[in-house]
């Protein structure tokens, strides 16, 4: 039975890294990134909270696409194709098909989102030139460029010499270079000098990344569930209206809720996404996000999530395959 899980969702996660559209997200991610200092210089406040802000925006957005894109393609185009068939012929039981799609988008998923967290850090380590006696950090600069440099000369070798995919290769070597250059940034300073109480680095920032990780399971589980029965523009659109109403249910439901049956539900049906938004602990100062809250956040997503699989397994039972 294990055997049976562990192979569907390996074979899940390698399919969903060599799809292209998960390496032009994370492209277009890190470009983001990339760029983000230079966009927020502008601003009439502080420059810093605004890079820090945008950053998480694109961190949330890019991995709301990674997540819908990969659990809805897992499963829709499995059947569309009627290699799911194959698959369920072994036998599989499919509630373990469905888990072991679910485990091995949120590898997927876990993936990206450390990409992009790792970027996000790095710009803003970076942070945002607001004067002009301020310098660029060239340890930032020269240890991205030298991450994504050493992984596409390495993938490149590999694909030419051992025929690797070339990206799904190119994002695994890029997880860890990025790996080894935050590791070396959290030491150095911006002078090149051994300095780790001068990194540059909040907990803040990971603690956001922590918390809209969690968000993303469960846009991941509520993606399997529509996969289940619609195709990938539906499901695309039931997610990204899933995704919008979660940002307002409090003030859509929370606040009704306690005077119609209908904010009531909409309440417990719609997951409220804010709560994995930190934006107040940007702005406010003294505002800090304890442990206990992360666990709870975690809680609040873990149940949400198990409750969007064990839908998409008791819809998914029913489904003619054939």
């Amino acid at each position: 039975m294990f055997y049976k899980f562990y192979s569907i969702a390996k074979n899940t996660f390698v399919e969903i890294i060599r799809q292209p559209v998960y390496a032009v997200i994370i492209a277009a991610a890190v470009f983001l990134f990339f760029i983000s200092p230079s966009l927020t210089m502008y601003s009439l406040d502080d420059d810093n909270k605004l890079l820090r802000e945008i950053g998480l925006s694109t961190l949330f957005i890019a991995g709301l696409f990674i997540s819908i894109f990969s659990a809805s393609t897992s499963i829709t185009e499995e059947i569309e194709t009627k290699t799911i068939i194959t698959t369920l012929s072994k036998p599989v039981p499919r509630f373990l098909f469905i888990l072991g799609k679910f485990f091995g988008v949120l590898a997927a998923v876990i993936l990206a989102h450390y990409i992009f967290t790792v970027a996000l850090l790095m710009s803003i380590r970076h942070g945002v030139m607001t004067t002009a006696s301020d310098t660029t950090d060239m340890t930032v600069i020269m240890c991205s460029a030298a991450s994504i440099g050493l992984a596409l000369l390495v993938t490149a070798f590999l694909n030419y010499s051992y025929d690797f995919k070339f990206t799904s290769t190119a994002i695994v070597l890029l997880s860890i270079f990025a790996t080894i250059s935050i590791v070396f940034l959290f030491f150095i300073d911006k002078e090149w000098k051994f300095f780790p109480a001068r990194n540059g680095f909040n907990l803040l920032d990971v603690y956001a990344s922590v918390l809209l990780l969690m968000s993303l399971f469960i846009i991941s589980a509520a993606a399997i569930m529509f996969s289940t029965r619609f195709n990938v523009l539906i499901t695309l659109s039931c997610c990204i209206g899933l995704f919008l109403l979660g940002l307002v249910s409090d003030y859509t439901f929370g606040r009704l809720a306690d005077s119609y049956l209908w904010a009531t539900i909409g309440k417990v049906i719609v997951p409220s996404l804010q709560v994995f938004w930190i934006s107040d602990a940007i702005y406010e100062e003294g505002v800090k996000i304890s442990a206990n809250y992360i666990m709870s956040c975690g809680i609040y997503g873990v149940l949400y999530s198990a409750a969007f699989i064990f839908l998409a397994v008791a819809m998914f039972q029913r489904r003619q395959i054939g």
